[in-house]
């Protein structure tokens, strides 16, 4: 017995993977900010954590796309990944620019976004009703 999967399944685990490896890089982010105020060792791992979460942000948006275009799904999901792609860039820069009265709120902000996208996208979608019945 041979199991196929459809262009949308492959798309949506990918994208599935994508918001997760997404959230849980703005955890550890979370998590490395607490210990810059510490630790000297902190700061490097906020700092690779950075980069780790902006390359996962953009691999939100790719999966988003390959999901949507070739796999036929709901655009929704590009249109929150390039918001998130805004605000990560955003966050980069109030990062850089040592704003830490802006910076460290709109983590908690984007946290909780990613959370919600990954719930949202780790719900059961019933199967839409066919014409007929």
């Amino acid at each position: 017995m041979t199991v196929r999967t459809t262009a949308t399944e492959r798309g949506t685990t990918f994208l599935r993977v994508a918001i997760a490896l997404q959230t849980l890089s703005l955890f550890f982010q979370a998590a490395t900010a607490g210990a810059l105020l510490t630790s000297s060792r902190g700061y490097l791992l906020h700092d690779v954590g950075s980069k780790v979460m902006y390359a996962a942000a953009m691999l939100y948006l790719l999966a988003a796309v390959l999901a949507w275009r070739p796999g036929g799904g709901s655009p929704r999901p590009v249109l929150y990944a390039t918001g998130f792609l805004l605000l990560a860039s955003a966050q980069v820069a109030l990062g850089v620019a040592h704003v830490p009265s802006l910076h460290v709120p709109l983590g908690v902000v984007m946290f909780a976004l990613s959370t919600l996208a990954l719930a949202q996208a780790l719900t059961p979608r019933p199967l839409p009703r066919s014409a007929a019945g």
